[in-house]
């Protein structure tokens, strides 16, 4: 899938120096780039911060955009690493994730259907065996994992994404949710 029409008008632009035609790329790309760096960092903060240096270095190499690769893909990459590069800075790649004021990890009601008194305890179980594997991964693991599973980016855009060979790319995404199943397997479904 190429750009659209508007998309390759508004870098033709914006390379030239088009402040709009940059600020129409922000506005069409930001969100899906906020997500991506919140799912790697697990901190809204870090993620705005990913995403403004993200922006800023990709409006300042916009003329080395060739065209290869989806607008997209080239951006997600420049803000993939960005997302890494602000946890290595703040050396937050293996921490655990936040809690809130009761102890709950934030993550701990990933499973959300108007559930009884044992559904949301297996839920909740669940989210935090969940929470606890993804933050035991590695930044390249979970960074795969979120830009396959939660982005649906195919192999070879994750590849581009973290300068990885397509094959370790796909290694990556496979501990990820090796490591997911091990926290999900000895939970019993309630019916």
């Amino acid at each position: 899938m190429r750009m659209g029409n508007d998309e390759a008008r508004w870098v033709t632009q914006a390379s030239a120096g088009d402040a709009a035609a940059f600020r129409h790329l922000v506005e069409a790309h930001a969100s899906a780039l906020f997500r991506v760096c919140a799912r790697i960092t697990r901190d809204n903060a870090l993620a705005e911060d990913a995403v403004q240096e993200a922006l800023f270095n990709a409006y300042r190499h916009l003329r080395e955009f060739d065209g290869r690769s989806q607008f997209s893909t080239w951006l997600h990459r420049i803000a993939v690493n960005a997302a890494l590069e602000q946890m290595r800075k703040r050396h937050r790649v293996e921490d655990s994730l936040p809690e809130t004021d009761d102890g709950e990890e934030i993550y701990a009601t990933a499973f959300d259907a108007a559930p009884g008194p044992d559904r949301e305890a297996t839920s909740a179980a669940a989210g935090r065996d969940i929470a606890q594997q993804l933050s035991r991964m590695s930044a390249i693991e979970r960074t795969a994992f979120v830009l396959r599973h939660h982005e649906g980016c195919s192999i070879e855009e994750i590849s581009a994404a973290l300068s990885l060979s397509e094959s370790a790319s796909k290694q990556a995404i496979f501990r990820a949710v090796r490591k997911l199943r091990s926290a999900l397997e000895p939970i019993d479904t309630v019916d």
